[in-house]
């Protein structure tokens, strides 16, 4: 009888360790994205940029180009996309590791946003879900929220007489 509930235990525990592992891992990073990214995403780990065929890795803050036909990582994009505008720039959000190693898969999917303008970014929403984006950076003026509405306020001065 002791074998039968002892395997029984074990078996049991087997199941319950199972169906543990397969619970959902939700990360948000919306704080690290940068305010030129593409508002509506609680999690980004890539922009693919088509105009340019350059990644943004968003958790390491660099840029992913090909250099001398090697994928590279730098803080900055390199001279020749100078005049790139990343704020007006589409950007796609890729959730997925490593996505220039299927370069080719995303250069075909985005052909088609090349040259497209008037993505809703970050800087320009007031999402709540923003408001470490903008607040106080409003016209170098200080900004509260205020049950989701932005509230700007005037700087006081005192005199004294």
């Amino acid at each position: 009888m002791k074998k039968i509930i002892i395997t029984a235990a074990i078996f049991l525990s087997c199941i319950a360790y199972k169906s543990a592992d397969a619970q959902i891992s939700l990360s948000i990073n919306i704080g690290s994205q940068p305010e030129w990214g593409p508002a509506g995403y609680d999690h980004a780990d890539y922009y693919y940029m088509p105009d340019i065929d350059t990644y943004y890795d968003v958790p390491a803050h660099q840029y992913i180009y090909l250099e001398n036909n090697t994928w590279v990582r730098r803080a900055n994009l390199p001279v020749r996309y100078s005049n790139y505008n990343v704020y007006k720039g589409y950007k796609v959000v890729i959730n997925e590791p490593r996505p220039w190693t299927r370069a080719t898969v995303y250069r075909t999917k985005y052909a088609s946003y090349r040259g497209h303008s008037g993505q809703h970014i970050i800087r320009d929403s007031r999402d709540v879900k923003y408001r470490n984006h903008w607040v106080g950076k409003s016209n170098n003026r200080p900004v509260r929220v205020d049950h989701r509405k932005v509230v700007k306020t005037k700087k006081v001065t005192h005199r004294m007489h």
